[in-house]
């Protein structure tokens, strides 16, 4: 209880007013030198403590950490920013446990085993959802207008299974979308999305290693067992999941067509959908829960002209809680995912406050929730904004920190996506930092795969920061061993904790940049515009309208 009531008093001190020559610098410089490593790293013990029992979605941990968030930001004089003038903005959520069955009903039988060749799940709040439906082979499930693509065009889904490949057409022909680039048209979360669209009454995305990046056991381990999701309004669909190629192949042939024939047709412009003389009868039951978590969110009144817009600083607060014991260590703290970023925010949150900087434009500081859960908090605050979209100038996301120490690098997610990329290589560039890119965050789509990103597939310029690897003082090649080993040892395990060798050095680096990004865009005439070949373009324009 000492070691706790200690570690609340280090936290809730107020810091002294910022010196006296700093108050004559630029407001970035003011800014900056107000950002404290004790802070940092007080809030960063706080959350990583064994005491928050690894911080878990709608556990008693969790919403100790959500409160502690809300009492930072309370203390920093803060304006709450969350439902209906409070902190938290509520996260409702849907768990379930899914127990699906596939048969082929139209032609020979094709066996088809739960797990061995497919997964699904239930896209309905019901115990029980049952589809009986042809199928129709929709390539890549892909409508890209910026891109001549539409691979249902001339074909009626309606009530109907469609079967698309994962990926994008780049995959295959390097000339056509980014190439081997991911882009959110080869998400497996757009082939749900716009299979809902044309009102498809199930889905099947076929897996293969190379187009999904990862491997039909990580497809197992992800959809099997317990999954939760955000409660929402029903779409058609009644049914998602993936199938294997080879499951697939025999499917299809059954039905006399040949997959690898398709597959090389669906990547060369003008392919049509192909309906397939075979019928499925897909039943899924499930054990239906229903429960809530939050965000939390404080506002830093604008004082200009666009006072009523803001820059959304964001990162997740969650990890995964209690879990199977490694080494007799039950507790996944996730010191480095998130609680580094979380600490980051309210160190920024904190530095503005104490350098007395005002801006034209507001800024948001929010600690998303549920984010281990897939995106579960920052797309609530899409569907249920507390403040208009349009109005959302920028969203800068902070998902891990370094903190290992001073590199001469750091990236980016994103910065080729809108003009907020040069607002970041410029603050970088101004702290002395080389901007790089990590080749392997693009092939494997990282872009999509936090906070940032439903705000970026609602049309808000977004970025997602990445940790330099080039350290200073060390020899070439360490940080990288270092990322391999965090991702081998330590990620979504008990280890990641606060370790002795963590400093606020390499997390400071990061948050002066950030405090140039923020800066920068709150005081801009205009807000950072799409790129001409993104693919949220057309959801940025449509935005603002």
């Amino acid at each position: 209880m000492r070691h706790a009531i200690r570690l609340l008093l280090a936290l809730t001190a107020v810091l002294g007013a910022v010196p006296a020559a700093a108050q004559q610098a630029s407001p970035t410089a003011r800014t900056r030198a107000a950002l404290s490593g004790s802070v940092y790293m007080s809030h960063l013990r706080f959350l990583s403590s064994d005491l928050l029992e690894g911080r878990a979605p709608g556990t008693r941990g969790g919403t100790i950490a959500a409160e502690y968030i809300a009492a930072q930001f309370e203390r920093l004089g803060l304006v709450p920013a969350g439902d209906s003038g409070s902190w938290y903005h509520r996260i409702p959520v849907i768990t379930h446990d899914p127990d699906p069955t596939i048969t082929v009903t139209s032609t020979p039988a094709v066996p088809l085993a739960y797990k061995r060749d497919f997964v699904a799940w239930s896209m309905r709040d019901s115990a029980m959802v049952s589809v009986q439906a042809p199928i129709v082979f929709a390539g890549y499930g892909t409508t890209a207008p910026e891109e001549r693509w539409g691979d249902f065009m001339g074909v009626d889904v309606k009530g109907k299974i469609v079967v698309v490949l994962v990926n994008d057409p780049g995959l295959q022909d390097s000339t056509i979308f980014k190439g081997k680039v991911l882009t959110y048209y080869g998400r497996w979360t757009y082939k749900i999305e716009e299979a809902a669209r044309q009102g498809a009454a199930g889905i099947l995305i076929i897996h293969t290693d190379e187009s999904a990046t990862y491997g039909w056991n990580t497809v197992v381990g992800s959809w099997t067992g317990e999954q939760v999701r955000l409660e929402k309004p029903a779409t058609s669909l009644k049914f998602a999941g993936w199938i294997t190629q080879s499951a697939a192949k025999q499917l299809f042939a059954a039905a006399g067509q040949d997959l690898d024939a398709l597959t090389a047709a669906a990547a060369r412009r003008g392919f049509r959908a192909v309906p397939l003389p075979t019928t499925l009868d897909v039943t899924v039951r499930s054990r239906v829960a229903h429960s809530e978590t939050m965000n939390v969110i404080g506002r830093r009144p604008g004082t200009g002209p666009h006072k009523d817009e803001a820059v959304l600083v964001g990162g997740h607060y969650d990890h995964l809680g209690f879990g199977p014991p490694i080494d007799g260590d039950s507790i996944y703290n996730g010191a480095l995912d998130n609680a580094s970023g979380t600490a980051g925010i309210l160190t920024l949150a904190e530095a503005f406050q104490r350098s007395g900087v005002r801006t034209d434009r507001s800024v948001l500081f929010v600690a998303f929730g549920a984010e281990e859960s897939g995106l579960l908090g920052s797309s609530a605050y899409v569907e249920h904004p507390t403040i208009p979209l349009k109005r959302i100038a920028a969203v800068i996301n902070i998902d891990g920190l370094v903190l290992l120490g001073r590199t001469r690098d750091i990236g980016a997610m994103g910065r080729d996506q809108s003009s907020l990329g040069r607002v970041f290589d410029t603050a970088a560039r101004e702290e002395g930092l080389r901007v790089t890119t990590d080749p392997d965050v693009a092939l494997r789509g990282y872009f999509f795969r936090s906070d940032h990103f439903p705000f970026a597939k609602a049309g808000i310029p977004a970025l997602s920061l990445e940790g330099g690897i080039d350290f200073v003082g060390r020899p070439a090649g360490w940080g990288k061993e270092q990322n391999d080993l965090y991702n081998e040892k330590r990620y979504h395990q008990p280890s990641d904790e606060l370790l002795p060798e963590y400093t606020a050095d390499g997390s400071l680096q990061t948050l002066r940049v950030v405090t140039r990004v923020i800066y920068a865009v709150a005081q801009a005439p205009t807000q950072p515009t799409w790129a001409t070949g993104s693919e949220f373009r057309a959801a940025g324009e449509a935005r603002l309208k």
